[in-house]
């Protein structure tokens, strides 16, 4: 097991450093940067500079006259050392606005893969144990429209209804108008009201897909010869079902978990802009629009490094769930 992690670890070393330094050519090819932006309006400005002065005094500033792999090579250097440097968007250094977005971002992850767990996998068990039964046509279908269902759509379906018409919820927004009057329990309340939505779309658009997959795996093991076995020996059927069949269902979906990581602090870009929640996905949205290199790199390091590791700890959990699972 520890050759194995070391193995892993050194080959996850130098696919990160080649995904980031695709990254980071791709990042100094955008068509549009910050320093641009600065340069334009500095030399608008009476009596300034030339918009070509401005763009050579501030590409030095901020080293961006050196070469793509001499640029790559010193901020990998200053990352690994600690040194994220400051967003040229917001103007505060890079983990400081990272720290203030990112949480956020993760307990509406972590609640929404709760409720993805707890919902989807039961019921693609049930659907599964049922096949072609009503109650299998009716999980499958409602998985489908889930699967098919706009986001944007969705959202908009939501907000009529528990906004506009019942008055239930905030519009958008993350704190009420009355927030700083609240107690701090109170203040805690408010922004788990206002999060409710968005974290029932975020489960909604998600189920669908773990539903389907659910199903189809354990379709196949329960058509697997050893699970005719046990029945043939009278086994109840419970036990076949969740003590033989799902553990070797879990498989596949020790996949999709370990998987799942990066996406606690990914954020929602789409839902978070839609109900204007300032978390994580929406924050590197406007920093990468903007041309925001330091900390559109910082978070696309951040979430090449929990992939790599999501995708080690899924193969490491193989050999827990399924005792015939080697590591070599």
């Amino acid at each position: 097991m520890r050759k194995y992690i070391i193995k892993r670890l050194f080959l996850s070393a130098i696919i990160f450093f080649f995904v980031m330094l695709i990254i980071y050519t791709l990042m100094r090819c955008l068509p549009t940067s910050y320093i641009e932006n600065i340069a334009r309006a500095k030399s608008q400005q009476p009596g300034s500079k030339s918009y070509e002065e401005w763009m050579a005094q501030l590409t030095v500033m901020y080293g961006m006259d050196k070469g793509i792999l001499a640029g790559y090579l010193n901020w990998l250097s200053d990352f690994f050392s600690g040194n994220f440097g400051d967003s040229w968007f917001y103007t505060v250094p890079v983990i400081q606005k990272f720290n203030e977005t990112v949480w956020l971002s993760f307990w509406m992850g972590l609640i929404t893969m709760f409720f993805e767990l707890i919902i989807a996998i039961p019921l693609g068990i049930i659907a599964a144990t049922k096949q072609y039964s009503r109650t299998d046509y009716t999980i499958s279908i409602l998985a489908l429209a889930f699967i098919s269902l706009p986001t944007f759509f969705f959202i908009a379906l939501l907000k009529l209804v528990f906004s506009v018409k019942l008055g239930w919820f905030d519009l958008f927004g993350l704190v009420g108008r009355y927030y700083q009057q609240l107690s701090p329990w109170g203040q805690f309340l408010d922004k788990a009201h206002h999060l409710v939505l968005p974290i029932v779309t975020l489960v909604v658009i998600s189920i669908g897909g773990l539903m389907r997959y659910t199903r189809t795996n354990m379709l196949e093991v329960l058509n697997a010869d050893y699970i005719r076995t046990a029945r043939a020996k009278g086994l109840d059927e419970k036990k076949v079902i969740y003590h033989h069949a799902f553990r070797n269902t879990l498989i596949p979906l020790v996949t999709i978990v370990g998987g799942s990581l990066p996406a606690l602090f990914a954020g929602a870009l789409f839902t978070e802009t839609m109900f204007s929640i300032p978390g994580i996905g929406y924050t590197s949205y406007q920093a990468m629009v903007a041309g925001d290199i330091p900390f559109s790199m910082f978070y696309l390091a951040f979430i090449a490094i929990l992939t790599l590791v999501g995708n080690l700890i899924a193969d490491i959990l193989y050999a827990v769930v399924d005792p015939r699972v080697r590591l070599a």
